[in-house]
């Protein structure tokens, strides 16, 4: 199962709209768009989990398409880096 990362999506972005791009690419196994605490508008990205060769077409597929005016950047999500912390 791969995690891809989706950038650049408009505010007013719903999960049914981009689980139907996903879509066409394979099954989707999970979404989650970031929303504003307090305006409920999509902050301009999400995460979708599909199988790994399905998010793989799906990358290929849709980083760079156009939605509403805004080109989408797709791509697999990058592990977590060890952040700075204390100096020893």
């Amino acid at each position: 199962m791969k995690t891809v990362c989706i950038g650049n999506l408009p505010s007013d972005a719903t999960e049914q709209e981009v689980t139907d791009l996903f879509a066409a690419y394979g099954r989707v196994h999970g979404l989650r768009l970031t929303r504003d605490v307090f305006s409920g508008l999509c902050r301009g990205f999400g995460f979708v989990k599909m199988e790994g060769h399905e998010a793989r077409a799906a990358i290929g597929g849709l980083n760079g398409l156009e939605l509403r005016g805004r080109r989408l950047k797709v791509s697999e999500e990058r592990p977590p880096t060890a952040r700075g912390g204390r100096r020893r």
